[in-house]
C-alpha cells in the first residue's frame, strides 16, 4: 500500500518544462535599423527618389517613397521641406551633374570640321544619358509641370542647337548671326538631328523595343545625313528668310 501511495503522490506532481535553449534566430529575423548620418540618409533618399520617380513618375507619392525606404514619411521631410524641393534636387543629380561642360566649346571649337564636331558631340552624349532613370523622368516631367524638360531643354538650345546653326554658316560662308539673326527653320533642323537620335533611348526605355547594338554606326550616319542635306538647305533658307 505505502508504494501505490507513493507513486499516486508523485503522478500528481507538476511535470517539468523543458528548459529551452536560446537560439540568435529572433534577433536575425528582425534586425534594428541601422542608424545612419544625415549626409548618408539625405543621400540614400534622393538615389532611391530617382528609382521611385523613374518607375511611377512625379505623381508616386513621397508617402510610398518613405514605405519603399522603410522610414518614416517625416524623415523625408527633414531633409527636403517638400515634394518640389526632392524634385529639384533629383534635377540636379540626373540632368545638370550629367551635362559636360565641354560640350559647348567643343561644338564652338573650328580646328576641326562641323561634321566631326557634332559626330563627337553625339557620340558622348549617347554614352552620358541613355540611362533607364534619365529618359524615363526626362519623359514623364514632359507630361508634368514640374519644369525639368524645359530648363533642360533650354540648356541643350543655348549650349548645342543654336551654337552648331551658327557654325553652319560659318563653314558655308554665310553670314553670321550677328548680322543676319538665326532663323527658326534654321534651329530646327538641328532640333531634329537631336530627336532622331534622342528617339533611340525613348524606342529602349519608353516603349521597350529593340534598338540596334551599335549606337556609334547609327549616330555617325544621322550626323552625316544631316549634314549632306543642311548644306544644300541652308543657304536657301537664309534666301527665303
Amino acid at each position: 500500500m505505502r508504494f501505490i501511495d507513493e507513486m499516486a503522490r508523485k503522478a500528481q506532481k507538476p511535470a517539468k518544462r523543458p528548459v529551452r535553449k536560446r537560439t540568435d534566430t529572433g534577433s536575425k529575423s528582425a534586425p534594428k535599423r541601422r542608424n545612419m548620418r544625415a549626409a548618408d540618409r539625405e543621400r540614400a533618399i534622393v538615389d532611391e527618389a530617382i528609382r521611385f520617380f523613374a518607375e511611377h513618375g512625379f505623381e508616386g507619392q513621397t508617402r510610398e517613397l518613405a514605405k519603399r525606404m522603410g522610414i518614416t514619411h517625416s524623415a523625408i521631410y527633414r531633409h527636403f521641406p517638400s515634394k518640389e524641393a526632392l524634385i529639384e534636387r533629383v534635377y540636379q543629380e540626373v540632368y545638370l551633374s550629367r551635362w559636360s561642360p565641354d560640350w559647348g566649346p567643343m561644338i564652338r571649337d573650328r580646328t576641326l570640321p562641323l561634321e566631326a564636331r557634332l559626330t563627337r558631340f553625339y557620340l558622348d552624349y549617347v554614352e552620358r544619358v541613355f540611362e533607364y532613370n534619365w529618359v524615363r523622368i526626362f519623359v514623364f516631367s514632359g507630361m508634368k509641370s514640374f519644369g525639368i524638360t524645359g530648363r533642360y531643354l533650354d540648356i541643350v538650345r543655348r549650349e548645342i542647337i543654336e551654337p552648331a546653326a551658327a557654325e553652319l554658316r560659318h563653314d558655308l560662308k554665310l553670314p553670321d548671326a550677328k548680322s543676319h539673326p538665326l532663323s527658326e527653320r534654321e534651329t530646327e533642323l538641328f532640333w531634329g538631328l537631336h530627336g532622331r537620335i534622342f528617339y533611340l533611348a525613348i524606342r529602349k526605355f519608353i516603349y521597350e523595343t529593340p534598338i540596334p547594338p551599335d549606337l556609334d554606326a547609327i549616330v555617325r550616319d544621322a550626323v552625316q545625313t544631316f549634314m549632306d542635306g543642311a548644306k544644300m538647305t541652308m543657304p536657301k533658307l537664309l534666301v527665303s528668310g
